[in-house]
């Protein structure tokens, strides 16, 4: 008798300490409302003394410092959420997004994989998992997911964009060159379709067709930067400088910052034998990006032909440097940029 009876004083204690937990919940949510963020945060954590398993009030204040940037105060509350309620999709989202900002990946790659059972055709979480994926390297997942998104919605042209860029990465030229002709195909005003589609033909060295399609982005589109950049750096290639040069200046108007369409530029420049306009562009690139072995480089080869030893020298012994320093970076500024997906 003893026995049953704390059993029932135990659950109306623990009754009430919901029902409290519950009302100095809505409180905070109330506080929110009006701004008190301070008192909201009191009334939760009262909330969460009161009753340690109570999801309003855990994911409540873990949201709270998310939006406040409180990253490490938020990633305890959100993972205990969606232990307490594991078929809620915001605690395991919210989570992954705080996990990313501590630089936690794979956790977050772990919470994103609980919320996607839950919404399988979430876009928005699909298009950050495969981002995500591609930061970690694991391009064959971020494929898969980019695949997923477009097979869910094929009107959403960004969708097109990820899928293409995520095929790349993993290696997988066909499947993006085709994914780009489709969105060629479906979005034929689209500057950005037309040049994904011709950066792709030129890719697969079909080169008149690749001409064809940057033109049409650039009709599309004339304050886009890269497929006037990328037009002149074909005709470049080509050894057709004079007829490559306004196309690179175009660019440069569209994007004063473009380091790769500068270098470009300075080329065609050189190749012209314009050597001080091209030593002017090259010193332009080196003041936005001082760490690029390729203008100085080039910069050693203009002073060599110009007789000045002494400054080839310099350029030179400063272009092998930065090489060894950063190799990457002697192809990169010849690299095409990507904007990313966010979430």
């Amino acid at each position: 008798m003893r026995v049953a009876l704390l059993v029932v004083l135990l659950c109306s204690l623990a009754a009430g300490a919901s029902q409290d937990a519950a009302e100095l919940s809505a409180q905070g949510q109330a506080k929110v409302q009006e701004k008190q963020f301070g008192e909201a945060e009191r009334l939760w954590k009262e909330a969460i003394r009161l009753s340690p398993r109570y999801f309003p009030a855990l994911f409540n204040l873990g949201y709270l410092y998310f939006t406040q940037q409180k990253f490490s105060d938020a990633e305890p509350l959100l993972r205990d959420a969606a232990q307490v309620t594991p078929n809620d999709f915001n605690s395991h989202y919210v989570l992954g997004l705080a996990l990313t900002k501590l630089d936690r990946r794979e956790e977050a790659l772990r919470a994103w994989r609980e919320a996607l059972t839950l919404q399988p055709r979430n876009l928005r979480l699909i298009q950050v998992m495969s981002v995500e994926y591609s930061k970690g390297r694991y391009f064959g997942e971020a494929a898969a997911l980019a695949k997923q998104a477009l097979d869910i919605d094929g009107t959403d042209q960004n969708l097109y964009f990820l899928a293409i860029k995520a095929f790349q990465d993993a290696g997988d030229n066909e499947s993006a060159a085709d994914i780009a002709r489709r969105a060629a195909l479906k979005f034929p005003q689209s500057a950005r379709a037309n040049f994904e589609y011709g950066f792709q033909l030129q890719n697969q060295g079909k080169l008149p067709e690749a001409l064809d399609y940057l033109k049409r982005a650039m009709n599309a589109d004339p304050s886009y930067e890269e497929p006037f950049f990328f037009y002149g750096s074909l005709l470049l290639d080509q050894g057709q400088e004079e007829e490559a040069i306004p196309y690179l200046q175009t660019a440069l108007r569209n994007r004063t910052d473009y380091v790769p369409a500068r270098v470009a530029l300075a080329r065609a420049l050189m190749s012209l034998r314009k050597w001080q306009e091209a030593i002017a562009e090259l010193n332009k690139t080196l003041e936005m990006d001082p760490n690029q072995p390729q203008p100085h480089l080039l910069l050693s080869q203009i002073y060599f032909r110009l007789g000045d030893e002494a400054k080839a020298k310099i350029e030179q012994r400063t272009s092998l440097r930065l090489r060894r320093e950063k190799p990457a970076l002697l192809e990169g500024v010849q690299s095409r940029p990507f904007p990313e997906s966010k979430p």
